[in-house]
């Protein structure tokens, strides 16, 4: 398989919500002889301008930020009758941004961007779509669930983002590290989380967190310009670049190898990703056609 070699430097930078024209789309993996097979695509959104941030809700839900008329709204995709509909009654208020479900409930939580410049993290009613912050006077950018009680995110310092840890049961923020970039995820089927760091030259290095000792592990430096990843399980990280998928093995190679191509597909800039709960869906971001 051919090692993925990058060329070029791509200057980093951590403009929160960049308004790009991007699309979600859904395909269905499996592991292949060489790889990832990806099957069936879906789109996922369907109209112009900025459509980012997927997360599964369960096997059959995504959720996503999706342009509304010139803010983003929360919007919920159902992968098998491939219709979508607004998760709550959206407001003039602001933009929502990065929804996850509570990993214990069907309520969302969101960052919200209100049109004065106020950015918080918001909790949502899965029943009524009333919000309530979270946690007070934290300008969260991006942000992961440990459980429904512990968080891990990014908050903007200036114009770097702090890794931050939340407990929303105490109702308090532990800074850790400085300079970090914006992927989070949760690692499945451990106990640790993982999130990149800021290196000497520039790039990003990916590390782990055991979320009971609070010690963190170098893993890898993600390639030159990447800043989104996702695990497809507990030992293998997914990134995307250009129209390809590459993979790292924390139990193979030291090194990211191409398993996949989605230029017959037309997709390109590949950004973020989300895996279903099952393993067997992936949602993937990329510039408009």
């Amino acid at each position: 398989m051919k090692k993925l070699l990058f060329l070029s430097i791509i200057f980093i930078t951590y403009n929160t919500f960049a308004q790009t024209n991007t699309e979600v789309y859904v395909f269905d993996i499996s592991p292949a002889y060489e790889g990832l097979e990806l099957l069936n695509i879906q789109p996922v959104s369907s109209n112009k301008g900025y459509n980012n941030q997927p997360s599964f809700q369960t096997d059959d839900f995504i959720l996503y930020s999706s342009n509304n008329d010139g803010q983003n709204d929360i919007a919920k995709f159902h992968v098998t009758y491939r219709v979508w509909e607004w998760f709550n009654t959206p407001t003039k208020n602001g933009s929502e941004f990065s929804p996850q479900t509570f990993p214990s409930s069907n309520d969302v939580a969101a960052v919200r961007l209100d049109k004065d410049g106020l950015q918080r993290l918001y909790k949502y009613n899965y029943k009524t779509g009333t919000s309530s912050e979270l946690i007070k006077d934290l300008q969260v950018a991006y942000f992961a669930f440990y459980n429904d009680k512990e968080i891990l995110a990014t908050v903007l310092n200036g114009n770097t983002m702090d890794l931050v840890f939340i407990n929303l049961q105490t109702k308090t923020a532990d800074t850790l590290f400085r300079n970090a970039g914006r992927s989070l995820q949760k690692v499945p089927k451990t106990n640790s989380m993982s999130y990149s760091l800021v290196n000497e030259e520039g790039n990003l290095d990916l590390y782990l967190l055991d979320m009971d000792s609070f010690e963190s592990f170098f893993v890898t430096q993600l390639p030159i310009g990447i800043q989104d990843y996702v695990w497809i399980n507990d030992t293998q990280i997914l990134i995307g670049s250009g129209n390809k998928l590459y993979m790292y093995d924390t139990l193979g190679d030291s090194e990211w190898t191409k398993v996949a191509s989605l230029e017959e597909y037309g997709l390109k800039n590949i950004s973020r990703m989300a895996i279903s709960p099952n393993g067997n869906k992936l949602a993937i971001v990329s510039e408009s056609k």
